[in-house]
């Protein structure tokens, strides 16, 4: 039997999506323009900007950028920090920290504090870090998460657009743990000129069948692609270039994808 080919009516459009990672980004300190030094990145490694192209930034660049970093040997820990210290075993002055940056405590167990963060997200330890932050000059630094990722967000699209002349999508990204997996993801902390969740209730499947349910987190879906290149370690990749996301941008933020409290199972 001979094969046939499909008629022109039937051949689907396949999407495709690129992702790289942009070297040269160097080590950031605080009151740098990350706008500036991503544009001299891209431009140095031959890129240029299009229109609707995405860039996954770390927190940890934007904290560090915005100056949102502390030493340790300046935190005096409380009664309450000392006490929650003992129970997980930690630092009481990053303690007191997490206390500080966080609304309320959800868990307490060994190794790990799980929080509300002030801007909404749950996770471990307040976002707190202390990893590729430096240390050699005498102090002990952390990383604190941005005070409002959103407009982070906003502001660094902003000046990217006006440096480039391109339409552009940002995201925050952070990696957090699940409840029920192990391991961390990427996520979407912050985003703007990206579309963060797609509602498709009320859509249909490939039977007609409608959708009552189907919510998908395609900020935190671009985040966790743009983290396997960005690394945790030593990989010093911090920001990732994301084409092909072809999708209307509603205007919401990253707290679009925050679950309201009264549809929360473990709070």
């Amino acid at each position: 039997m001979m094969a046939t080919t499909p008629s022109p009516s039937v051949i689907m459009s396949i999407p495709s999506l690129s992702l790289r990672a942009i070297a040269g980004i160097p080590l950031v300190v605080r009151g740098d323009d990350l706008a500036t030094i991503i544009v001299a990145a891209l431009r140095a490694g031959g890129e240029s900007l299009q229109d609707g192209d995405i860039l996954a930034v770390a927190q940890k660049i934007v904290s560090k950028a915005a100056g949102r970093i502390v030493d340790l040997g300046t935190v005096v820990p409380s009664a309450r920090a000392l006490e929650l210290a003992a129970q997980a075993g930690k630092d009481p002055r990053q303690v007191e920290l997490i206390l500080a940056e966080s609304r309320r405590v959800l868990r307490c167990k060994p190794g790990v504090i799980i929080v509300e963060h002030r801007s909404g997200v749950v996770l471990a330890n307040a976002g707190i870090d202390r990893s590729n932050v430096g240390g050699d000059d005498g102090h002990e630094w952390v990383t604190l998460l941005p005070e409002d990722a959103d407009a982070a967000a906003a502001d660094l699209r902003q000046r990217i657009a006006a440096l480039s002349g391109r339409r552009i999508g940002v995201i925050v990204t952070d990696s957090i743990g699940r409840a029920w997996r192990l391991g961390t993801t990427g996520v979407a902390i912050g985003a703007a000129g990206v579309r963060v969740l797609h509602d498709q209730r009320g859509s249909h499947d490939l039977f007609g069948r409608e959708l009552h349910v189907t919510m998908t987190a395609d900020a935190d879906s671009l985040a966790a692609a743009a983290c396997l290149l960005m690394g945790e370690g030593r990989d010093a990749t911090p920001v990732v270039l994301i084409r092909g996301f072809a999708a209307p941008d509603p205007g919401h933020g990253a707290r679009h994808l925050l679950r309201p409290m009264d549809e929360d199972l473990f709070r």
